[in-house]
């Protein structure tokens, strides 16, 4: 079972860096080079660089919410069920951190991958002297702004994941009676903004999310708001 866990946890953490990593080239690098980019080098780019890139990207997360599922579901296990589980500071940061994860993972394979294919697909037309599609533009938009708001995500999950092993005191009045407020608070501001990314595309609520920095600056001012809701219910 050691040598299990082990190796489940390295798997998680290996495929992580791969799929994180990813995400932040996408964002912090390629997005702002395409902006900038000539025509004829972002349609080769387009075609010939972003699936390969989009191949890691989508499978690193796969595996990674994969083996972070087994070991979720193993801890819960050996802390007793959700009874204890949920009132320890370890079960309630790494939800939050889970939860997150989750959230990035289903807009990877479900928003993020099928709108980046219309866009290759486009771009491949193109080059071969068609017409784009009419909807890669409204594609790229939403797969921009979705993997945006996982760079936003990934700043307070990769906090409250390491704060489960490395921060036991975060949570240490984890009562049930406080459960409900932090929940409801927890999950009204992560829906809020999942839908400020999957409803429309522009927006003020959607402006800082078009720079690097209103990004990095979201991610950090949502991990300090989780962080005073823990300290305001626990």
């Amino acid at each position: 079972m050691e040598v299990y866990l082990f190796l489940l946890r390295w798997i998680h953490l290996l495929a992580g860096v791969t799929w994180i990593g990813l995400l932040y080239y996408f964002n912090f690098v390629q997005t702002p080079f395409f902006a900038e980019a000539e025509p004829a080098v972002r349609s080769g780019a387009i075609q010939k660089l972003v699936p390969r890139a989009l191949w890691w990207f989508r499978w690193g997360a796969m595996v990674t919410f994969l083996a972070g599922a087994l070991m979720y579901l193993h801890k819960m296990g050996e802390m007793g069920g959700m009874s204890t589980f949920f009132v320890s500071s370890y079960g309630l940061s790494i939800t939050v951190g889970s939860l997150l994860g989750t959230i990035m993972f289903l807009n990877v394979w479900l928003v993020i991958w099928p709108k980046q294919q219309i866009v290759i697909a486009s771009a491949t037309q193109v080059a071969q002297g068609g017409q784009a599609l009419p909807t890669a533009a409204a594609a790229g938009r939403r797969a921009a702004l979705t993997s945006r708001t996982n760079a936003v995500f990934s700043i307070p999950m990769l906090f409250y994941m390491g704060a489960a092993f490395h921060y036991p005191s975060l949570a240490q009045n984890a009562q049930a009676a406080s459960q409900g407020g932090f929940w409801t608070s927890t999950l009204a501001i992560i829906v809020a903004l999942e839908v400020n990314a999957l409803v429309g595309a522009q927006g003020p609520t959607k402006k800082p999310l078009d720079s690097v920095s209103g990004a990095l600056w979201a991610g950090f001012i949502l991990a300090l708001i989780q962080y005073l809701l823990f300290r305001i219910f626990f």
